[in-house]
């Protein structure tokens, strides 16, 4: 059974950003996929590129586990997204404004403000798919976020 593309942003967003669960995340990429965040710098916490699922899930639950449980979670209901399709019938671009509250950074995250405005972060992601899974996610952000 084929996913729509927004099947699959939906899936990524809730397995990443919502739940941190480095098994149904990396379950999302086929064996040989491709997780790359392009403009992290080497050597920074979240990881510039990621090949196989088992790196994928290997990595992200270390990096979950990292940022422990009280790490930032979205405000779904002030965040948005764009899902753009292209003339490749396997490639989708999301366009994302995730919205974090004011007084959710007290973790040290950054990107929200303790008992400040809410903060919106603005990304850009370019799946590629292939049999129903994501074969490459490059994910384009300002490496800063994830300090």
């Amino acid at each position: 059974m084929s996913r729509t593309p927004q099947e699959i942003f939906q899936s990524c967003v809730y397995a990443g950003a919502m739940t941190r669960n480095a098994d149904a995340f990396a379950e999302l990429f086929t064996a040989d996929g491709v997780f790359e965040a392009p403009l992290m710098p080497a050597g920074a916490a979240f990881p510039r590129r990621l090949v196989g699922r088992e790196e994928i899930r290997r990595t992200m639950a270390a990096y979950y586990e990292r940022q422990g449980k009280g790490g930032r979670t979205p405000n779904l209901e002030k965040s948005g997204y764009t899902l753009h399709t292209t003339a490749d019938p396997d490639v989708f671009i999301a366009e994302i404004d995730t919205v974090f509250d004011g007084d959710g950074d007290r973790d040290g995250g950054g990107a929200g403000r303790e008992g400040g405005a809410d903060a919106t972060v603005s990304l850009v992601q370019i799946f590629r798919i292939r049999d129903g899974k994501i074969a490459r996610l490059r994910d384009y952000f300002a490496p800063e976020l994830m300090d």
